[in-house]
C-alpha cells in the first residue's frame, strides 16, 4: 500500500513535466545528438552552455533542444514555459542563459543546416505521440 501511495505521488509529481525523459515519450529530437561542441563558441555561451546542459537535463533529454530547431521568439517563451515547471530549479539568470545559448546556437549552428534539425512539434503532435501515435 505504501508503495502504491509512493509510486502514485510521484507520477503527480512527473505529470506536469509531461515529456520529462521518464515518461517514456521519445520525439525525433530525441534521438539525435546529445552535445553541442563549443569550443569554438565565445567564453560567455561556453558558461551558458554548461548551465543549459545542467538544468534542461533534469526534466529531459538535451538531444531534445540540441536537434530542435526554434525562431528566437519561440526558444524565449519556450525557456519561460520550461523556467514555471514544478521543480526546474531555473531562476531568473539561469534562464536568461539558457535562453542566450540557445538563441546564439541558433544563429550559429541551425540557422546555417536548417534541414538538419527537426521543427518544434505542435501541442497536437506532442499529444499524439504520448497517445502512442508515433
Amino acid at each position: 500500500m505504501r508503495k502504491s501511495l509512493l509510486a502514485l505521488a510521484i507520477g503527480c509529481i512527473a505529470l506536469p513535466f509531461g515529456l520529462a525523459a521518464q515518461s517514456n515519450v521519445n520525439l525525433p529530437q530525441d534521438k539525435g545528438p546529445n552535445s553541442v561542441n563549443v569550443s569554438a563558441y565565445p567564453a560567455d555561451q561556453q558558461k551558458n552552455y554548461k548551465v543549459f546542459v545542467d538544468k534542461c537535463a533534469k526534466c529531459h533529454t538535451i538531444a531534445r533542444p540540441i536537434n530542435t530547431s526554434m525562431t528566437k521568439d519561440e526558444w524565449s517563451r519556450y525557456v519561460k514555459r520550461m523556467m514555471h515547471k514544478p521543480n526546474s530549479g531555473i531562476s531568473d539568470t539561469q534562464g536568461k542563459a539558457i535562453f542566450e545559448f540557445l538563441a546564439y546556437d541558433q544563429e550559429q549552428r541551425k540557422d546555417k543546416n536548417p534541414k538538419a534539425f527537426f521543427k518544434a512539434l505542435s501541442d497536437e503532435e506532442i499529444e499524439k505521440l504520448k497517445a502512442g501515435g508515433n
